[in-house]
C-alpha cells in the first residue's frame, strides 16, 4: 500500500487533476468494498486508507468551492454582500 496523499499534495494540484483523483479514488474503494464483500481482499485497510484519500480530496475541493464563492460575492453600495 502506498503512502497516503497528504493535504498539500492535494492542495497543489489543479481543479481537473483533482476531479480525476476524486473519480479514480471513488472506483478504487467501490472496487476494494466488492472485494472485501467477496472475501478476496487480501489488506482489508484498504478500504479505510481510500475512504480517508477521498474525504481528504473532497475536503480540498469544498475549500475551493468555499473560497471561489467569497471571491465572486458582489458588493452593494450600501456595503451589502450579495
Amino acid at each position: 500500500m502506498a503512502k497516503h496523499t497528504s493535504m498539500a499534495d492535494l492542495r497543489g494540484r489543479t481543479d481537473e487533476d483533482l476531479v480525476t483523483f476524486v473519480r479514480v479514488t471513488t472506483k478504487g474503494l467501490l472496487d476494494a468494498r466488492f472485494e472485501n464483500y467477496a472475501n478476496r481482499l487480501n489488506d482489508t485497510s484498504k478500504v479505510a486508507h481510500l475512504r480517508r484519500e477521498l474525504a481528504r480530496a473532497l475536503t480540498v475541493q469544498s475549500e475551493r468551492r468555499r473560497v471561489g464563492a467569497v471571491a465572486t460575492a458582489t458588493v452593494t453600495a450600501k456595503g451589502e454582500v450579495q
